[in-house]
Order: C-alpha cells, then sequence, then structure tokens
C-alpha cells in the first residue's frame, strides 16, 4: 500500500476468445452483442484508456468479417487509448506445450498484432490463468516483460492482500518477468455491480491509498453471459461506469505498460503452479471436487475461508489430461506431431504446418469448466482435423510405420497402430481389444473421437433443482454470474447424469451365452500378427472356446475379423460388439442413416433397430462423405448417445455419437466386419 493517498490507477484489460472451430453464428452473434457494442462504446471515451487481448484464430475472423469495427480499433491503438496483450496465438495453455511451440505462438500473436495495429506487445494474457514457473523462459525469449495472473496466485504465498496493487517480480533460470496480480474482488463486481457502486469501491480503494486497481477478465461479460447484454448497454452499465471513472478525481484510468515504466516492482515473488480460485475444483475428479466443495462451505460457514482460501488449493489444471482420458489421448496425439514437426529439417517446415499445429493446441477441446470445453464436439472435431491434416502433411515427407506398438498416452497399456495413406487405425492392449482412435485423413476427422460420460460435481446441482423444481433466486442488486445461475438449456433427467461403466469405443465385445447372461470380453491378451501381415491380433479363451480378433487397415478401409473355436452351433450363443462413431452432424439435419435399398429410415439423433442387416451407410453432409458398414447378417440397435454438461447458459444435453451394437448368433468358423470413408463424388 502506497505512504501517501492520491488518484488510484485503474489497469482494466479485457480479454476476447472464441475456440477454434466455434460455430460462425456464434462469433457473428458475439461480436454484435458484445466485442463491437463494447469497442464502439469505448470509443466515445478516449481518455479512458484500457488494455485488450484477443487471441489470433478470433482476431482473423473478426479482421475478414467486421473490418471497420477493426479499423476502429486500430484507431484507438493509434491515439494511445488502446494497450494490447500479446499470448499464444491460438490460445493454447502454455504451461502443456513444449517450450519450442510456446515461443512460435507467442511470436506469431506478437507478429500478427504489430502488423496489423502496429504495436508489439509487451504484456501477456496467460490462458485460463494457469500459471508454471516453466513458462518464464520462453515468455521472455518472445519479448514479453509482463503478465496479469490471479491475486490468488499472490496469496498462496503468504502474502497479504493489501500489497497486490502493483506489480511483483520473478524469475526462472534467471530470465525476469513480473507480474500483476488481478483482483478478485474486481472481477465479481465488473459489471455485475451498480455502476455506481463499482466505482465507489475503487474511490474507496484510493482513499486507502492504494496504487492500483487491477481488473483483466473475459470481454464475454460485457454482453455475452447471460443477462448482460441488457444490463451493460440497454440498461447503460458500461457508459455509466465510464463516466463515473472519468469523473472521479480518486481515479484515473492507465494502461499496464505505463503503470510498469512509472512505478517500482514490490520485489522479488515466486508463485506456486496455480490457476484462478473456480480452476482448483473444476480440475478435480468428482469425488474429490464434492469433498473439496465441501470444505470450502465449512470454512464459508465457519467465516475463516478469506483466510484459508489460499491454502485450499484443490487441483491444478494438467489433471485434466487425468481426469477426461480423451484429453489425453489428444494431448499425446498432439506431442508427438510436435516432435515430428521439430524434427523435419528447417526448409520443409512450412509455415502452414505450424499453423496447423498451433490450432491442434487451443486449449478449449482440452478441459471442462464453466463452459462446454471437452463435451462440445465441434470444438474436439476443429483440434483433430488440424493435427490429422499436420500429420497427412509430415507423412507425405516423412512417413510413418504401417505398424507401430508403443504407450502413447502414458496410461500403462500398449496401443497398436495400424496406418495406410487414407487411414488410421489405434486399438488399446487393456484387455477389450477395442479401437480408441478410427482416423481418415482425407476429410481430417478421427470416428472415434466420442466422449464417455463421467460423473461430475455439478450434477448434485441438478438431482437438487430436479428435486426442488425451482429456479435459482436473482440477486437484489446487479445481475447474477453465470457461477451462480442454475437453468436448464435442455429437458435432462437423473438417467441422463449416470456415468458410463466403460469408454465410447469402437469394437467392444460382449458374449451373450446361451442361458441369455451377458459376459464382457474385457481379457483379450495381444498376440502375434501373422508373418508378413500388418494387423493387430488378439485373443480371448474359456473352458473349451476361444475368440480371435484382428484389426487389419487396407486403403480407406478397415477390416475386423473374428474366429471363433468351440463354439457349438446351437449353444455358442451371440457375439455382440458396441460401436461408438462420431458424426460431425450429430443429431442435426444433415446425418442420416442409408440402407442398401436406398431407404432413409431415419437421423443419427433417432433409435433405429432393423434385423438380418449386411449394410448401412451412415451420410454426413458436414463430413462431406459417409462411412460404410458391411457384416454378415446381423441384428443392429442404434441410438444416439449423449451428455450432460455445464455452460454459462445452463445445464445442456449433447450427442456425442452414434452408438451401434451388432449381434451374430456364435458359431465356430470366421467372419469380417469392414467400416469404409467414402468421400462425396458430386
Amino acid at each position: 500500500m502506497s505512504g501517501a493517498s492520491g488518484p488510484i490507477s485503474l489497469l482494466l484489460g479485457v480479454h476476447a476468445h472464441q475456440p477454434v472451430g466455434n460455430f460462425p453464428a456464434v462469433i457473428d452473434d458475439a461480436h454484435l452483442r458484445c466485442y463491437g457494442m463494447f469497442l464502439r462504446t469505448l470509443a466515445n471515451y478516449p481518455d479512458f484508456h484500457f488494455t485488450v487481448h484477443f487471441s489470433g484464430w478470433l482476431l482473423d475472423v473478426l479482421l475478414a468479417r467486421f473490418p471497420d469495427d477493426m479499423a476502429l480499433l486500430a484507431a484507438m491503438t493509434r491515439r494511445g487509448q488502446v494497450e494490447w496483450f500479446g499470448s499464444g496465438d491460438c490460445e493454447p495453455v502454455l504451461a502443456a506445450i513444449p517450450h519450442r511451440d510456446r515461443v512460435s505462438q507467442l511470436l506469431a500473436l506478437s507478429d500478427k498484432i504489430e502488423h496489423r495495429f502496429g504495436q508489439r506487445p509487451q504484456g501477456a494474457w496467460l490462458t485460463e490463468r494457469v500459471w508454471e514457473a516453466g513458462v518464464v523462459p520462453a515468455l521472455v525469449e518472445s519479448g514479453i516483460r509482463y503478465v496479469a495472473v490471479d491475486d490468488y496466485h499472490f496469496l498462496c504465498t503468504g502474502q497479504p492482500a493489501d500489497r497486490l496493487d502493483g506489480y511483483w517480480s520473478t524469475e526462472e533460470d534467471g530470465q525476469r518477468l513480473d507480474l500483476f496480480p488481478i483482483s478478485e474482488q474486481a472481477r465479481y463486481r465488473l459489471p455485475f455491480s451498480p455502476a455506481h457502486e463499482a466505482v465507489a469501491w475503487l474511490e474507496d480503494l484510493a482513499r486507502q491509498g492504494r496504487q492500483g486497481a487491477i481488473y483483466f477478465d473475459d470481454i464475454e461479460k460485457f454482453g455475452i453471459w447471460p443477462e448482460t447484454y441488457r444490463w451493460v448497454y440497454e440498461q447503460g452499465w458500461l457508459t455509466q461506469f465510464i463516466e463515473g471513472v472519468l469523473a472521479s478525481p480518486l481515479i484515473r484510468t492507465a494502461h499496464f505498460g505505463a503503470f510498469h515504466r512509472r512505478q517500482p516492482t514490490r520485489g522479488v515473488i515466486y508463485l506456486p503452479t496455480v490457476s484462478y480460485i473456480e480452476m482448483n475444483e473444476w480440475t478435480l475428479p468428482a469425488s474429490g471436487a464434492r469433498g473439496y466443495h465441501a470444505l470450502v462451505e465449512v470454512e464459508k460457514r465457519q467465516g475463516r475461508y478469506e483466510n484459508s482460501k489460499p491454502f485450499l488449493r484443490g487441483g491444478i489444471w494438467r489433471n485434466f489430461f487425468s481426469r477426461y482420458a480423451e484429453s489425453n489421448w489428444l494431448h499425446k496425439r498432439m506431442l508427438s506431431a510436435s516432435r515430428r514437426l521439430a524434427a523435419l529439417p528447417a526448409p520443409a517446415r512450412t509455415p502452414e504446418m505450424r499453423r496447423m499445429l498451433h490450432q491442434a493446441q487451443a486449449n478449449d477441446a482440452y478441459w471442462h469448466g464453466l463452459f462446454g470445453g471437452i463435451y462440445l464436439p465441434h470444438l474436439r472435431r476443429a483440434v483433430w482435423h488440424n493435427l490429422l491434416r499436420l500429420e497427412a502433411a509430415l507423412d507425405a515427407i516423412a512417413p510413418r510405420p504401417p505398424r507401430e506398438r508403443l504407450d502413447a498416452d502414458l496410461d500403462g497399456h500398449d496401443e497398436t497402430f495400424l496406418r495406410s495413406a487414407a487411414l488410421q487405425a489405434v486399438c488399446r492392449d487393456d484387455g477389450r481389444a477395442a479401437l480408441i482412435e478410427l482416423a481418415a485423413y482425407a476429410p481430417g476427422h478421427n470416428f472415434g473421437d466420442t466422449l464417455r460420460r463421467y460423473d461430475e460435481a455439478y450434477y448434485d446441482k441438478i438431482a437438487q433443482a430436479l428435486q426442488s423444481s425451482q429456479a435459482s433466486a436473482e440477486p437484489d442488486s446487479g445481475i447474477a454470474s453465470a457461477h451462480d445461475r442454475v437453468a436448464f438449456r435442455h429437458d435432462i433427467g437423473i438417467e441422463d447424469t449416470r456415468p458410463d461403466a466403460e469408454p465410447r469405443v469402437l469394437f467392444l465385445d460382449t458374449w451373450i451365452a446361451a442361458d441369455g447372461t451377458r459376459h464382457a470380453l474385457d481379457h483379450y491378451q495381444p498376440l502375434d500378427p501373422p508373418r508378413d501381415h500388418e494387423c493387430a491380433a488378439f485373443g480371448v479363451a474359456g473352458p473349451g472356446w476361444r475368440i480371435e480378433k484382428r484389426y487389419a487397415v487396407d486403403g480407406a478401409r478397415l477390416r475386423v475379423t473374428y474366429h471363433a473355436q468351440g463354439m457349438g452351433k446351437d449353444s455358442g450363443g451371440r457375439l455382440e460388439t458396441r460401436l461408438n462413431l462420431a458424426m460431425p452432424s450429430c443429431d442435426g439435419y444433415g446425418g442420416r442413416y442409408i440402407l442398401a435399398d436406398g431407404g432413409i429410415p431415419c437421423g443419427f439423433g433417432q433409435e433405429l433397430e432393423l434385423a438380418a442387416l449386411t449394410s448401412l451407410t451412415l451420410d454426413d453432409d458436414e463430413l462431406g462423405g459417409a462411412l460404410l458398414l458391411q457384416c454378415p447378417p446381423a441384428t443392429l440397435r442404434a441410438r444416439p448417445h449423449h451428455t450432460v454438461s455445464q455452460s454459462e447458459a445452463g445445464f445442456e444435453r449433447v450427442m456425442q455419437a452414434a452408438e451401434l451394437t451388432l449381434d451374430w448368433p456364435l458359431e465356430d468358423g470366421e467372419f469380417s466386419v469392414s467400416l469404409e470413408y467414402r468421400p462425396r463424388t458430386s
């Protein structure tokens, strides 16, 4: 705290981001309700200095779709009203990617901002404010001098809150970086409390002798979050706040850079590995999150929380890789592609390859908190699309072997990769002998990109709401934060939240005995493949019987062959296999089942039952092609697989996959099932 009172410097920064691959209509709506409105409002007040960060992918879209508003932003930059913060170009969590990619991402966005807006950033936004000391060298190497992270990070070191009104200095391997603490109180006040109360709060800080009030948070809170458009623009909150700040002799707006030049550091500090306080709970598996939440509630009831919260840290961001197996698989596949790109001779590494890698590192599809994240298929699909396009480009220069076996995701089980120029199939040696990936390179799509139904701690809110049938109460003044709302976007029942017992994979087998009892075939053992045959083979046995299962890839076709021994003609029961297929159109109008005779019984979002099926086409407009299933006469049951997740707008039900269950009488002998990707010819 400063020794003498005077005007407090309001360092106000806003962060604008949309996930790579988000729907154009969503971005257009965000710009109309938020980005454009915010910029045009601030443009009327040139003396109100503020800081912006736009993620690079979003910035590219806005420059193309809304050039007039981007020209206005450039003009505001030239007149000195706007300071720019950089970051990784496609908004990666820097701590989750290699050093070489951190530098590449940071330089890409800084170059873009300098080229388009004439200012080279010296500050950087850290995605989800995830701090690990290991990112410091990349930031410094990229020309970044300071970053903004939460005041919670500083409280975790034991610093008192009244000393968090300026910046601090840290180092890693002797390289200095300065750190601004973002005020949690400011994050929860702006723009949710009435404007005059927010201004009065800042003035009170000034009277206490504070040097700075530091705010940096999502711009989406100013128009996109529920109820905020009406509150911020139609009811005039933003204009009232700006005019109140400018009229106050106790507040002056400033850029982080100007404050940084004018004020000395508060001292040296070393932050723990941490993110913002809400992330502590989100990163934990459901049981741990419930325990953490209960502990926090106890501390709040006892009036101890403000003092104890720095020591109630929960998990760290990287826990998402151990929490969601699908995230971990995607992350380790991305790291492999990064290594392959880095291993190429420099002349062979093209800007397009780098761009695809950057987009495959976009954070949103790797985790889940208040927003949909990994639960949104189109976000995962965009990351997979870029990853697979990059792999195809790398294979054209440095081909991979047609068969490879390794523990790619560090889960203790080997995976076998089967490859052609058109297709990659990956099966895991975990006893199930199922496929976890089926990637077609022509469309850049992974048909195995599904998500199992996990237990989530926030399902407790759903259960409570369904029991009480009451919506959350509105606050007495201001508007509710999205963190506090309980709303439903779709009809959801308790049965929709029951966790899956098995992963959502392809060719998950069950033996149904003659007496109707079901036996999961989850103890397959790997077998040596036949000589000169690039395949993956597994075997499972019981008293007097044995089943062998073999995967092979040929061009754009996957063939799965079963060979049974010791099964009597009338006593072998039935073999059931379940396929979860990620189809881009999900339950929209663009996806449909087509029968062998050309009939269309329904879309992927409906249930379907057929007898004596031998051929089924899954046709998808978004894919621009189809997946052809062929098999011996089988009974088919198809249904959509949904998950339930939370978003800022409420709880929603999202289709993840088309679940196809096939079964046949199990007799001695051999039969095959095939899947083949076929592009549209017209």
